[in-house]
């Protein structure tokens, strides 16, 4: 089986370079170019499944990705809770010592700790490994692809050392009971 998951497009709040988590924003008309790029590269595949974070941002992505397409949405698929940091700029995780206040999640600020967002993402990957599907396109956010990396290699991947662009395609294969990353396509 392959699962292509795709990041949505960019955000409202991508563009003001604030966190976002759970917040229900809508794509920029960059965004939706974006999910034009995801759809030249997801043409051609025949999906029997397609999975959407319940946030608009991601089912909008699904929607100009694949064209009239019918969907199931999943809160599972959601960005990592950033708690009540939510909408405010990215530097505020930043303490005086300049040291990030985040290593361990978002538990400070009333959001999800790692180990919360990563039984949040294994639960998701339980219900792909039950499917008995060829193709299956899921449309999420940075966090969840980054998580669902390092579960699917079993090790965490830096994040300055892969990019998740908006609209990045990440595809994943599970045989005999194993993840393997098949590509990881960037925009350009």
């Amino acid at each position: 089986m392959r699962v292509w998951i795709v990041r949505h497009g960019q955000s409202e709040t991508n563009v003001r370079g604030e966190w976002t988590g759970h917040l229900d924003v809508s794509l920029t008309e960059k965004g939706r170019e974006d999910a034009l790029y995801a759809a030249k590269i997801l043409s051609g595949v025949s999906f029997d499944k397609i999975y959407s974070s319940d946030l608009k941002r991601a089912k909008n992505t699904a929607e100009i990705a694949i064209p009239g397409c019918k969907y199931e949405t999943s809160s599972l698929l959601r960005e990592i809770d950033v708690g009540n940091i939510a909408g405010k700029p990215l530097s505020v995780v930043i303490g005086a010592d300049g040291v990030r206040m985040n290593e361990n999640g978002y538990d400070a600020f009333g959001g999800e700790s790692n180990e919360e967002f990563s039984e949040r993402v294994k639960a998701f990957m339980k219900i792909l490994e039950d499917e008995k599907c060829e193709n299956i396109a899921v449309f999420s956010h940075n966090g969840f692809i980054r998580r669902f990396l390092d579960l699917a290699l079993g090790i965490e991947i830096p994040r300055k050392a892969m990019s998740c662009k908006n609209c990045t395609v990440a595809i994943f294969e599970y045989n005999d009971k194993a993840w393997r990353l098949h590509s990881w396509i960037n925009p350009t």
